[in-house]
């Protein structure tokens, strides 16, 4: 099924939304919360599985269904499609800070690999599938898991990553390293593994994890610069205490500053 071909606006800086522009019958597939806001005359079903191939039975649709299932995703897709005869707008928005990445899969030979949450939306056509890890150590401790998203079809397909986003272009052999979370996605010919930073020193105090995210070009990568789990440990480890102070609050010295001013509550 050949993906409808949908023209597209990203508007904003740092909580971006993308509208997109459809004729009429075009449609496109999202993620379950990710809808801002739509034209009238737009119709909106809630399918299994990512849409791309709805003429199958029901055995199909189950099994494409459970491919999201594995990744983290619901079971459930949702389908917007302009039911008028003249051009109508959809928007879907970023759910936290950072940018929305427009990818042409025309560009990357049908397929790109990218994080398990970084999809936001996609013309309809387009599969949401499963990317395994064949590698033990990849698996294991290359921050996403066995599990990535593949996505195929020849349409335009939309990620979302936190904080700044770059595009890298690796050249045959040339090798990038990188924190495991701060990886968005990147071309199927990109070949992905871990390495052990190595050092006591530095595996334990060096604050940076312990494995880095080995990428071998050729191919075309994208990196955040805020990976969402990142930006949540801050946010908890910023949150009140059971005294209903942040942590640190009330001195400059932190938790002696507590003691010091008689909060030396447990």
């Amino acid at each position: 099924m050949r993906a409808h071909e949908i023209d597209y606006t990203i508007h904003g800086e740092e909580m971006q939304f993308v509208e997109i522009e459809l004729d009429p019958h075009e449609g496109v597939v999202a993620e379950a919360g990710s809808f801002m806001m739509m034209d009238d005359e737009i119709k909106m079903d809630t399918i299994f599985g990512d849409g791309s191939g709805q003429s199958q039975d029901i055995l199909g649709s189950l099994f494409s269904a459970g491919k999201r299932l594995l990744t983290g995703e619901s079971l459930f897709m949702t389908v917007f499609t302009n039911t008028s005869a003249g051009k109508k707008n959809i928007s879907f928005a970023s759910p936290y800070p950072g940018k929305i990445i427009p990818v042409d899969l025309n560009h990357f030979s049908g397929v790109f690999i990218c994080q398990k949450d970084a999809f936001l939306c996609a013309a309809k056509g387009v599969s949401i599938s499963i990317e395994f890890s064949k590698k033990l150590g990849r698996g294991f401790f290359g921050g996403e898991g066995f599990i990535m998203e593949k996505i195929e079809g020849d349409g335009m397909a939309f990620l979302h990553a936190g904080g700044t986003v770059i595009k890298k272009e690796l050249k045959q052999g040339e090798i990038l390293k990188v924190d495991t979370g701060c990886i968005v996605g990147f071309s199927h010919t990109v070949q992905y593994d871990i390495e052990f930073i190595g050092g006591i020193r530095n595996t334990i105090f060096g604050g940076e994890g312990v494995f880095f995210a080995n990428l071998r070009g050729p191919g075309t990568v994208a990196i955040q610069s805020l990976p969402f789990s990142r930006l949540a440990d801050r946010i908890i480890a910023s949150a009140p205490s059971q005294g209903g102070k942040r942590k640190g609050e009330g001195s400059i010295l932190g938790g002696i500053g507590d003691l010091l001013d008689g909060d030396n509550r447990f």
